[in-house]
């Protein structure tokens, strides 16, 4: 079978299902060898800060504040920041205006202004939340 120039060579015919191709050299070389690898080394497991100090828990089913040894933590809408008590200029908590809300501000360094409201779902747990919230932090920011 001829080909007409400029279209390449025919196609190579297929060899029958379960017959070995033809070797195409030598045998293979053996492998090069390597050192053994170094061990795998994992992270120590995270564990919870030990309670050295007072802890202050609030949240909504949106919104929550965790103050503790370990710093602020602030989560809005499923997003969480912490700030260990090294990145932390300030807190500053009031109740809202409006409603059973619970404002809560972390101030950086930089000067940004991290801001998070928690829903109380009546005005005892709100005035329960003031009151908890500010002896926690005294605890933590007096002496700055």
């Amino acid at each position: 079978m001829t080909t007409p120039p400029g279209f390449g060579p025919p196609i190579p015919i297929q060899p029958p299902y379960g017959a070995s191709p033809a070797p195409y050299g030598g045998p293979a070389p053996a492998p090069a060898s390597y050192p053994a690898p170094y061990p795998a080394s994992y992270p120590a497991p995270y564990t919870l800060p030990l309670a050295d100090g007072p802890e202050f828990v609030a949240h909504d089913r949106r919104n929550s504040v965790i103050v503790d040894p370990s710093g602020v933590s602030l989560e809005v809408n499923g997003h969480t920041m912490d700030f260990p008590w090294a990145g932390v200029s300030t807190v500053h908590f009031a109740p809202a205006p409006y409603g059973h809300v619970l404002m809560v501000s972390v101030t950086h360094p930089s000067g940004m202004l991290y801001e998070c409201r928690i829903d109380a779902k009546r005005k005892a747990q709100l005035h329960q939340w003031l009151a908890e919230l500010g002896p926690v932090l005294h605890h933590y920011l007096a002496g700055r």
